[in-house]
């Protein structure tokens, strides 16, 4: 079985910093891709970054130059810091990544259970 737990989340003003945290835990061979998503009430989860083992990263528009994403890949973990953040980046953070076991044919896509970013003054 593998988890992902996130942590970091909570109240910030308008143009300050948080820093999320996603650690994976189980028992994982591999976890090639890492990624953030965020999902506000009536709205489809959207993604917002994600980063290769080797460390290439893709940003949703409406982070870039403000969110920087990071991982640890001897710790299977992942790191989101958020700077300048708007109220429009409120929202419930879920990490995501599909792992790869120990004698499993193939990636299990998992899900943590969200952190909340709360931006407002």
């Amino acid at each position: 079985q593998v988890q992902l737990l996130e942590s970091g989340g909570g109240l910030v003003q308008p143009g300050g910093s948080l820093r999320l945290t996603c650690a994976a835990s189980g028992n994982i061979f591999n976890i090639n891709v890492m990624g953030w998503y965020r999902q506000t009430p009536g709205k489809q989860r959207e993604f917002v970054a994600s980063i290769l083992s080797g460390g290439f990263t893709t940003y949703a528009d409406s982070v870039k130059g403000r969110f920087t994403i990071s991982r640890d890949n001897a710790r299977n973990t992942v790191f989101l810091q958020m700077d300048s953040l708007k109220p429009e980046d409120t929202a419930l953070y879920f990490c995501n990544a599909p792992v790869q076991l120990y004698g499993a044919n193939s990636p299990v896509d998992v899900w943590g259970q969200g952190t909340q970013v709360t931006v407002s003054s």
